[in-house]
């Protein structure tokens, strides 16, 4: 009776955590800091990357003070895309995700493909050993899918672009020192498009492009209630954002906003009578009374600042610029978002 008694309550908190009604607010545990030598696992859930990429994050890994681990299935090809069979990168991900030693898992790449995963991959693969997840673009849907399951995730740079950059600048620093429990708070610019307003919610998001297809199902982080949305963009026709935008908007996604940070759109072609993407989003925006913060530094531009999803985070947005605070654990520094260096102080 008493075994029968558990799996009822295991299979309870399952239900949970994949129906949320619109009321419910998102719940997620923030991974412990890492340690000297903890492992971090390097997978590919997408396209493919070069060894070279690989190792080069490794030795810049190592120079951090951890243990790179490469997946058993990195470095294989399947349909010239690929990195590998979804069999392959399924189960490097798993592997990742069951192993206890393993304290943080870096995709080597987006592109396409992890939604190939998502309906072989339980919830509770993430939630059993919570550790940071950590990439962009594509891996937006491995993120909907912690964050559902109860686990605060870093939307963050990749492998393959910590390669680029030879692991320099303030996109990879600000990586380095969350994963080791330093937290940002970033202090953005004026924006002429930016909507004034303080709100706090669970930041959730990603990329555009990759939370449309997910909408309504386990992997959709957007159907909790008192949201902070993040979108960004990256080569995408403004009439295909534009039919995104209003798939948002039929799905109920604005109306479980308490506030919108607009990343980058990078080589997305502005039309349709409007001068950016940004002006496009906002007219949508314009008549809610929430806060709406544009041209944060994150996505597929040259700087991409690391962003805690999952995590509750207070929005105000002024006329005179804007604040973004994670209510994590952590030591804070504070980042501004428009200069060279970022850091202006810890606290």
């Amino acid at each position: 009776m008493k075994r029968l008694f558990l799996f009822l309550a295991a299979a309870a908190v399952l239900s949970c955590a994949r129906e949320i009604s619109p009321e419910a607010v998102l719940s997620c545990v923030q991974p412990a800091a890492l340690q000297p030598g903890d492992k971090i696992a390097l997978v590919s859930p997408a396209y493919f990357t070069s060894k070279e990429n690989v190792d080069t994050a490794s030795e810049i890994l190592r120079a951090w003070g951890f243990e790179p681990v490469v997946g058993p299935n990195v470095g294989k090809e399947y349909l010239g895309y690929y990195a590998g069979t979804d069999k392959e990168r399924l189960a490097d991900l798993k592997w990742a995700l069951k192993d206890p030693s393993i304290k943080a898992i870096l995709c080597n790449r987006g592109g396409y493909g992890t939604i190939h995963l998502t309906r072989m991959l339980p919830l509770r693969s993430f939630a059993a050993h919570p550790k940071w997840l950590i990439g962009f673009s594509d891996i937006t849907t491995l993120h909907g899918m912690a964050n559902r399951a109860g686990v605060m995730s870093i939307h963050g740079t990749m492998c393959s672009l910590m390669a680029k950059s030879q692991g320099e600048g303030m996109t990879n620093t600000l990586l380095r020192d969350l994963l080791t429990g330093t937290v940002p708070q970033y202090e953005a610019p004026a924006h002429p498009l930016n909507q004034p307003g303080l709100a706090q919610g669970t930041l959730v998001g990603g990329n555009l492009s990759c939370i449309t297809p997910i909408l309504g199902t386990e992997a959709d982080a957007t159907l909790a209630g008192g949201i902070i949305l993040f979108i960004e963009e990256v080569e995408e026709d403004m009439s295909h954002i534009d039919r995104m935008i209003n798939a948002l908007l039929l799905n109920g996604v604005f109306d479980r906003c308490r506030g919108v940070i607009l990343g980058e759109f990078t080589d997305c072609e502005a039309n349709l009578g409007y001068d950016s993407v940004e002006e496009m989003i906002c007219s949508y925006l314009k008549d809610r009374d929430i806060p709406v913060l544009c041209g944060f530094p994150a996505g597929h531009g040259d700087v991409n600042l690391p962003l805690i999803l999952g995590a509750p985070v207070t929005l105000d947005v002024r006329d005179t610029g804007a604040t973004l605070t994670f209510d994590v654990a952590g030591e804070t520094q504070t980042i501004s978002t428009e200069t060279e260096t970022g850091i202006i102080e810890s606290i």
